[in-house]
């Protein structure tokens, strides 16, 4: 039987500095085509582009989010080990559901989405809710491996510059997600090649641009929540290492 995957010490300390860790090629043959194919045929078969803007906002394929084939991408990867390794000895709730984001090809009037981070406070969702998690996890399933093709932008380091936000310059229910000089950057593109894992902090920055390619680009994701998130959730979001018992220790004097 083969070892669990685990996160090594640099990796644990990569990402307590830059809030992302990322792995090359780690979902791969029948577990990586069968998810591939699943939301491939649902944008022949399905795709509603009258409901570009809510499948943006919220998920594509939304009947699909707990199909066995996406819910694989997690539990039979080694992602589910991984995510367990990194809050060791916190555990995550179960995983049950998938969110499938992609980037359609330059000429649908997609969205942009600016800066932010998820959860707080999204023009779908009610001013004052609070819809957060403990990291997320994305896998590549289609698309180009070049920054203009609709990639993931993301701002490493910028948990440190969001605690700091959320300790002093922000109240719960406030439409503003991100302050100025974050808002302001364009962040690190996610290049990437289908069956690419990418894991990042929830309180990392990021926002995804314009897809020029001819291909789109497709995302599943998925939601990690330390068990005890509705309890942690609002003082996780000024504590980026409340959540993580074991990577508190290695954060930097002077950082959040």
């Amino acid at each position: 039987m083969p070892r669990p995957l685990t996160w090594s010490g640099d990796e644990r300390r990569r990402f307590v500095d830059d809030g992302v860790l990322i792995r090359r090629g780690l979902i791969h043959g029948t577990v990586l085509s069968r998810a591939r194919g699943l939301v491939g045929s649902w944008l022949t078969e399905a795709y509603d582009p009258a409901r570009l803007t809510a499948y943006t906002e919220r998920s594509f394929a939304p009947e699909l989010e707990e199909h066995p084939d996406l819910l694989a991408l997690y539990q039979r990867s080694g992602l589910a080990e991984l995510a367990e390794d990194l809050l060791r000895p916190a555990c995550p709730t179960s995983v049950a559901r998938a969110q499938i984001q992609v980037r359609l090809p330059y000429g649908a009037e997609q969205p942009v989405k600016r800066m932010h981070v998820d959860g707080v406070s999204c023009p779908h969702l009610e001013p004052s809710d609070l819809r957060t998690f403990t990291f997320i996890v994305g896998v590549v399933l289609d698309g180009g491996a070049t920054a203009d093709a609709g990639a993931l932008h993301y701002v490493p380091g910028g948990h440190h510059r969001m605690a700091r936000y959320f300790a002093t310059d922000w109240v719960l229910g406030q439409p503003a997600q991100t302050p100025d000089d974050i808002d302001a950057q364009d962040g690190i593109a996610f290049t990437a090649e289908p069956g690419d894992v990418i894991v990042m902090h929830h309180l990392v920055p990021h926002r995804v641009g314009i897809n020029t390619s001819n291909t789109p680009r497709v995302m599943a994701y998925f939601r990690i929540r330390h068990a005890q998130h509705p309890e942690l959730a609002l003082r996780a979001l000024s504590d980026p290492w409340l959540e993580y018992p074991a990577l508190a220790g290695l954060a930097r004097p002077g950082t959040a």
